[in-house]
């Protein structure tokens, strides 16, 4: 087994300008069998990308969250079916838009209350700015961040709701909202639910919404392709050494190679990872079982088709049809489970070849329902787009899957 021509398409980004650096990694049955450390963290200060090198992992942070939720399920703290508005009244009394597109002023009640598997399967009926468009994208462009998560969710309720509750999957804030109630049920930050449930459970002591005064040193420069096909680091500020004021339960989280790899394991093992119980096995079967309707899948996913072969459980996206995913998103099993990251980080678990692979990256990327459409005339970005893909799909041949 030769494993070396799956960092080529990486390297060759690197080499290109279009690309910092790279971690990758490749487990299977129980041991690590490859890591690739290319190019820099930081090109400026010459630091090279190493295996322990923190990642902005943006919505990699959601499956965290969500299971850290399954974990309250188990106590019977909440259910699945359960109105959220239970523990955030600012959501009792949500409007829907009455126009997709159209003012925000004309909407009609929803028909039903916003519920916790909403939250987690992206059905609420909140968007983010780039999963929708015209006013209410202004809307979301305008909430504050940088705040604290009650003042934010305060703002956040007065928008409205994109579609009806439970009748599609809009991209959204929803797991950010869902962090929220876990720190409201558990009266605690959650930073705080995170560590207790998750986290420190499984050992993950690189992961959490700041890295340290230690830690900054190791952390990735983000990066930017400006319009003349180069890199510039100006894209984001260094990493936080204290938590911000609002831990976002949807993309707020770092991590590295090995921490993330721990939490994937826990996944396919049905919920441990050496001895230790962190979910029980009926909360990652959950996870991991698709549950959007046919009707559904006929939405596009931020401008692609993405739920061809595909189908998405409790924030996961689950291989249902290997053959016509392998068409378009490259090789993985039935049942292979993954989410990735805004900022290019990404990784997936195969049952059936009892593997993981993790590729992380730092790029900035063009978040606009219209990304899709600059992919197709921008060559540069195009080239950058496909290392991830020939890396999965080299590693894959190289394993005999």
């Amino acid at each position: 087994m030769n494993l070396d021509r799956n960092k080529s398409s990486v390297a060759e980004a690197i080499d290109a300008g279009l690309l910092a650096g790279a971690v990758t990694l490749v487990w299977q049955s129980g041991e690590v069998i490859q890591v690739n450390e290319l190019g820099y963290r930081d090109v400026r200060a010459r630091l090279p990308m190493q295996r322990d090198t923190i990642f902005r992992i943006a919505s990699m942070t959601k499956p965290v969250t969500v299971a850290a939720a399954m974990s309250l399920v188990e106590e019977g703290r909440l259910t699945l079916g359960d109105p959220v508005a239970t523990w955030l009244p600012e959501l009792s009394d949500p409007r829907v838009l009455g126009d997709p597109g159209g003012p925000l002023d004309r909407t009609v009640p929803a028909d039903r209350q916003i519920t916790v598997e909403d939250l987690m399967t992206h059905r609420s009926g909140l968007a983010y700015q780039f999963s929708v468009r015209g006013p209410l994208a202004d809307a979301y462009r305008k909430l504050p961040k940088r705040q604290d998560q009650d003042r934010w969710l305060a703002d956040l309720a007065t928008i409205p709701l994109d579609h009806q509750p439970g009748d599609r999957l809009t991209y959204s804030h929803s797991t950010d909202v869902l962090g929220i109630a876990l720190s409201r049920i558990e009266e605690k930050p959650l930073t705080n639910v995170l560590a207790d449930r998750i986290l420190g459970p499984l050992g993950m002591s690189d992961t959490g919404f700041n890295v340290g005064a230690t830690g900054r040193r190791r952390a990735a420069t983000m990066y930017q392709l400006d319009g003349e096909g180069g890199l510039r680091d100006d894209a984001m500020g260094p990493a936080p050494i204290v938590d911000p004021p609002f831990c976002a339960g949807g993309a707020g989280l770092w991590s590295t190679a090995d921490d993330y790899l721990r939490f994937a394991r826990m996944l396919l093992a049905g919920g441990t990872l050496d001895g230790v119980r962190v979910l029980s096995e009926d909360s990652v079967r959950l996870m991991r079982t698709d549950r959007l309707t046919e009707q559904q899948k006929r939405h596009d996913f931020l401008g692609a088709p993405f739920w061809v072969g595909r189908g998405f459980g409790l924030n996961l996206s689950v291989v249902t049809d290997p053959a016509k995913s392998r068409q378009l998103f490259g090789p993985g099993g039935p049942g292979t489970f993954s989410w990735p990251g805004a900022y290019g980080t990404w990784w997936q678990a195969d049952p059936s070849g009892d593997v993981i692979l993790l590729y992380l990256i730092q790029n900035f990327p063009n978040l606009t329902v219209d990304a899709a459409a600059a992919v197709a005339g921008n060559s540069s970005l195009a080239k950058l787009q496909a290392a991830q893909p020939k890396f999965v799909r080299r590693t894959y041949e190289a394993l005999g899957l």
